[in-house]
């Protein structure tokens, strides 16, 4: 089930609910290999409304009630359970219907089977990327201008998001800010319930106590949802609750399972409340300096290591100067291009796999670069429209046969 969803093989299929509303499934969303809903972020839209939230894939309707979902508020955010048997209503914690969909797709078992072989066959990163082969006897196939261009755009991507949230904060910059500085400090395991608190928690009010660094951490974890354990503390954030009329987030949201206890959300919530008491207008500051070490100073701090800095700097820092320098017509955006190539590329599984096959990962550009190469194009078999599949197939070899890439999954 969990491959037919993430793999689409329902397309061309009409989906319904199970009352006979048309499901438009916009994206699947992301694969949760924690605890809590099987996939997040996921865009569907149920007759004529869009949702955005989880989605929870079950052979049986009925299996969500053996394995307690109904008692768990982790699971009130679901916006689809996805089903093959559709045997029974189902509903939350919070005791409200839960929307259910007994999807269709292919009822061919030799052609599932068939499908799913390759999947376990192709769980290598030479199956992974299409070109893998031709990439490990030619790594030059990926260009320096191609990785630069793949830089370029995801940069872009990440200044349509943040030209989005200007909107919504009605062209505030440091409003902007410091919502997408919180959805990263929850880096990816808990970004939606960081941006929550954020947009939940004032930036105003939390200005008019930054010189209290107990107030702002009271007004945070308060607002996150989570027991305050301090006495004090609990007391303080009560009046300020009552003070700028606060209402916290679901604290179900936040996700613990195997994390350190360095990087725990109310750990990182009291470090990003740090942040905002030693820093005033913080996105000023941000665009001010232009040294690389100064930038991350702005965010040291003990138990906060460089690598943990590197991230926000990455996914934060670099994206808000280079979209400012393309609002403001202050330059082309190259020289937060440029800062790319002075952080330490990041480790993580598709970084790996790049390395795997011979391509040199020097810093965060490089990994940036292929980070986009690999979601944007490899994961949705764009190779037509990338530079080496490109190369590939318009560039035959001297022998003059036809080279190939490896088949592909759909």
């Amino acid at each position: 089930m969990h491959y037919i969803w993430e793999h689409c093989l329902w397309a061309g299929y009409p989906q319904q609910t199970t009352d006979g509303e048309p499901i438009e499934i916009i994206t699947v969303g992301e694969h949760n290999r924690d605890a809590g809903p099987d996939y997040s972020h996921a865009r569907i839209r149920i007759g004529d409304k869009e949702w955005a939230g989880n989605v929870e894939l079950h052979i049986h309707s009925s299996d969500w009630y053996r394995h307690n979902h109904h008692q768990d508020p982790a699971y009130d955010r679901v916006i689809l359970h996805v089903v093959r048997d559709a045997d029974k209503q189902v509903f939350n914690s919070q005791g409200d219907a839960v929307v259910q969909c007994a999807l269709r797709y292919p009822d061919d078992c030799d052609y599932l089977t068939r499908m799913l072989t390759d999947a376990m066959r192709m769980d290598s990163a030479e199956g992974r990327i299409g070109c893998a082969r031709q990439l490990l006897e030619d790594p030059m196939l990926l260009t320096e201008g191609w990785r630069r261009l793949l830089l370029r755009k995801r940069l872009d991507c990440k200044r349509a998001s943040i030209e989005r949230l200007l909107e919504i904060t009605q062209g505030s910059w440091e409003h902007a800010f410091y919502i997408s500085l919180a959805r990263n400090f929850g880096f990816h395991v808990n970004s939606v319930p960081f941006e929550e608190l954020a947009i939940s928690t004032p930036l105003s009010a939390l200005r008019k106590h930054r010189d209290s660094l107990f107030q702002l951490t009271a007004m945070l974890l308060g607002q996150s949802g989570l027991p305050i354990k301090d006495e004090q503390m609990a007391r303080e954030y009560a009046f300020l609750r009552t003070k700028f009329s606060l209402t916290p987030i679901d604290g179900s949201m936040w996700k613990k399972g195997r994390l350190r206890p360095q990087n725990s959300p109310e750990r990182r919530i009291r470090q990003f409340a740090n942040i905002l008491h030693r820093a005033e207008f913080l996105f000023s500051k941000v665009i001010e300096l232009n040294d690389i070490d100064a930038l991350a100073e702005l965010f040291a701090q003990e138990s906060f290591g460089r690598a943990s800095i590197d991230i926000l700097l990455i996914n934060t820092v670099i994206p808000y100067k280079y979209a400012y320098a393309q609002r403001t017509s202050s330059g082309s955006g190259q020289s937060a291009m440029d800062m790319m190539e002075q952080i330490a590329a990041e480790d993580n599984t598709v970084v790996r796999q790049w390395k795997m096959l011979g391509q040199q990962v020097r810093n965060a550009a490089d990994s940036q670069a292929l980070l986009h190469l690999y979601q944007n194009y490899c994961q949705h078999h764009e190779c037509v429209n990338c530079e080496v599949g490109y190369r590939i197939f318009f560039s035959p070899p001297a022998d003059g046969s036809r080279p190939t890439l490896q088949p592909f999954l759909l």
